[in-house]
C-alpha cells in the first residue's frame, strides 16, 4: 500500500525557489565530476514504511505554511554519518508535481501522509493552473476563485 511523506521546505519561499534550488545542487554535483547526480534529500530518521514509500510514495514539500508541491521518491537508503548517528537519504526525482495548495501548520522532521490525505495534483484539481505563475495562483485562491 503507498504511503507519502511530508516535509517543510525551509528556506524557500515557492515551488520556483525548490526548483532553483534542485537545479543547483544537481549541477554542482556534475561540477564535481558525478556522472549520473542523484536529488538526495537527507534526513536524521529512518522511515520504518520504506516499503511503502517505495511503492509508489512520494514527499510533499510545506512551502509558506501550504503544501505545495511533491517530488515522487525513488529509494531510502540508511547510513551512519562520520560522527556515528543514523541518518537516511531519500533518492527523489528531481521533479517538482505542483499540488493543489492545503494549509499545514508546522513540524519538525517529517510525518507520514497517506494517499486519502494527499491533495491531488494540480492538473488534476485544476486544469490549467499549473501554466499559471505561482503568485497568481496564490492571490487567486485567497480570493476563493481557485
Amino acid at each position: 500500500m503507498t504511503l507519502h511523506l511530508i516535509k517543510l521546505s525551509v528556506g524557500t519561499d515557492s515551488i520556483e525557489d525548490l526548483e532553483d534550488w534542485i537545479k543547483l545542487k544537481l549541477k554542482e554535483k556534475r561540477k564535481r565530476g558525478e556522472k549520473k547526480p542523484e536529488r538526495i534529500h537527507t534526513t536524521r530518521m529512518v522511515p520504518k514504511r520504506a516499503d511503502e514509500l517505495l511503492d509508489g510514495g512520494s514527499i510533499y514539500w510545506v512551502i509558506r505554511g501550504e503544501i505545495m508541491c511533491r517530488e515522487r521518491i525513488l529509494a531510502v537508503r540508511p547510513f551512519v554519518d562520520r560522527e556515528g548517528v543514523s541518518r537516511c537519504q531519500l533518492v527523489l526525482d528531481p521533479k517538482c508535481v505542483p499540488v493543489q495548495p492545503r494549509p499545514f501548520r508546522a513540524f519538525q522532521g517529517w510525518r507520514y501522509l497517506t494517499v486519502k490525505d494527499a491533495p491531488p495534483d494540480l492538473d488534476r484539481a485544476a486544469p490549467g493552473a499549473r501554466n499559471m505563475p505561482e503568485t497568481l495562483r496564490r492571490e487567486l485562491r485567497e480570493l476563493g476563485l481557485l
